[in-house]
């Protein structure tokens, strides 16, 4: 594959107002990708843009407007909504594409634009790379007529099209009365529609990070930073609190103590119950090479299959529309249910572990972990020069490793797709096992890379 420019492993992102994320690259990724899915029939083509909550969106949605409405394609802005929410709204109106801007759970200072398809799945990184060729063309290329330029209108009903179908995804007339819910919205895509859409299905909702400024997304609330929402449950004596990332399509689950639960968990939770319930679908879940031992293990003693991915949510994504998969996601915590989603969803998650909560005489804390962890340990070695993972004495220990855990863990070393960092993982039954074969690795590629 061809070298990469712009965009990484989830869109393109780096800090506001620094390349890549500027105004004027904001304007050619609207031209290029406006060019590209324009097709050659003279109807109109229309393209959707969401954002988080973020000072820099209102420099980047107009730098983007412009360019998809120079090249001939109408444009509808949906304000603050959710990554799974445009994605939605792109397939909702037969729109050609959908834009997301948003860098996640990042601190403010960074934005990023996401892609999506006519068919609200993130684009491929064929689509990623046909779109950064025509970026570096002329700015003067491919310009529509002066009768021929696009329009733009607001839809103001968004947010409340979303609240309904996320509504929607629980069982017909299951109310969650009675439950005391306390909900972080990272001061981020969801402040307003995930309070809602609890509320109205009967919970008493109590929320934080519902306050955006432009500069205080994911700041010391979400999912990244916990703390303020374990906080709350313990006051407030909530049944289960939520933690939602800056663009809603991650969470963090605690139970009523306030202990967090894992993507692992979680996954592990709603694929028991939709396995009794005959809703699982391709015999098993989609997650990546990070995912616990221990969730392994607990799917196959009910049958079931973990298959995995390489990391990022648009490779299990791929893995489940191959195999037939409705569940799959991330120990992060992206839970992506393609039944209803196209892309991770942290407020349905949420509501599907509800779902399960209400339907049951147990409390969270009872229902949170249902699989042992196996020891698993995770160090990070920068480098900046090289490649050490091709160097034979980092090959020789890794293997030597992977001999002494005899088949009773894992082990895992790769280079990350965002930062010059090298991940090396590994987990097995014996802690202190695992916790020498980390050392010695990384031992071994701090030695190649210096």
């Amino acid at each position: 594959m061809s070298k990469r420019a712009y965009f990484g492993t989830d869109g393109i992102r780096g800090q506001a107002n620094r390349h890549p994320m500027t105004a004027e690259v904001a304007l050619r990724v609207g031209l290029a990708a406006g060019k590209l899915f324009m097709s050659k029939d003279d109807r109109r083509h229309l393209v959707v843009i969401g954002k988080d909550t973020r000072l820099s969106g209102y420099m980047l949605e107009p730098a983007l407007v412009a360019g998809f409405t120079s090249v001939g394609m109408d444009v509808r802005t949906l304000g603050p909504l959710p990554t799974p929410g445009v994605a939605m709204m792109t397939r909702s109106l037969r729109a050609d594409l959908g834009v997301m801007i948003t860098a996640s759970h990042n601190a403010f200072s960074d934005n990023g634009i996401k892609l999506f398809g006519p068919d609200g799945y993130k684009l491929s990184d064929e689509r990623e790379l046909e779109i950064e060729a025509l970026m570096d063309q002329g700015l003067q290329e491919g310009l529509a007529s002066p009768i021929g330029l696009g329009r733009v209108q607001r839809i103001d009903d968004s947010q409340a099209r979303y609240v309904e179908i996320a509504k929607a995804t629980l069982p017909k007339g299951l109310s969650l009365s009675g439950m005391r819910v306390v909900i972080d919205c990272a001061n981020g895509a969801a402040y307003r529609v995930a309070p809602v859409a609890l509320y109205e299905l009967g919970a008493e909702v109590m929320s934080i990070g519902v306050a955006p400024n432009g500069l205080n997304i994911n700041q010391e609330c979400g999912s990244t930073h916990p703390g303020a929402m374990q906080k709350m449950v313990r006051e407030y004596r909530a049944d289960i609190g939520i933690a939602l990332d800056g663009d809603a399509d991650r969470l963090v689950i605690c139970d009523e103590k306030g202990q967090i639960i894992d993507g692992d968990q979680i996954m592990a939770l709603i694929a028991d119950h939709w396995a009794k319930t005959s809703r699982l679908t391709g015999g098993g879940v989609v997650a990546t090479v990070m995912s616990n031992l221990g969730l392994e293990r607990f799917l196959a003693a009910r049958s079931l299959t973990l298959e995995r991915t390489a990391v990022g949510d648009r490779s299990v994504m791929v893995r489940m529309r191959e195999g037939g998969f409705n569940l799959g996601g991330e120990q992060s915590g992206h839970i992506i249910m393609s039944d209803v989603s196209t892309t991770g969803d942290g407020l349905i998650s949420a509501l599907q572990v509800l779902a399960v909560l209400k339907g049951s005489d147990k409390p969270m804390s009872a229902l949170a972990r249902q699989f042992e962890p196996v020891p698993q340990l995770l160090e990070n070695v920068r480098f900046t020069a090289g490649k050490p993972l091709e160097n034979e004495q980092v090959m020789e220990v890794i293997a030597k490793a992977e001999q002494r855990l005899n088949g009773s863990g894992r082990i895992l070393v790769r280079a990350s797709g965002t930062e010059p960092l090298i991940r090396v993982m590994a987990e097995g039954d014996d802690a202190k096992l695992v916790s020498q074969v980390v050392r010695e690795i990384v031992g071994a590629v701090k030695k190649a890379a210096a």
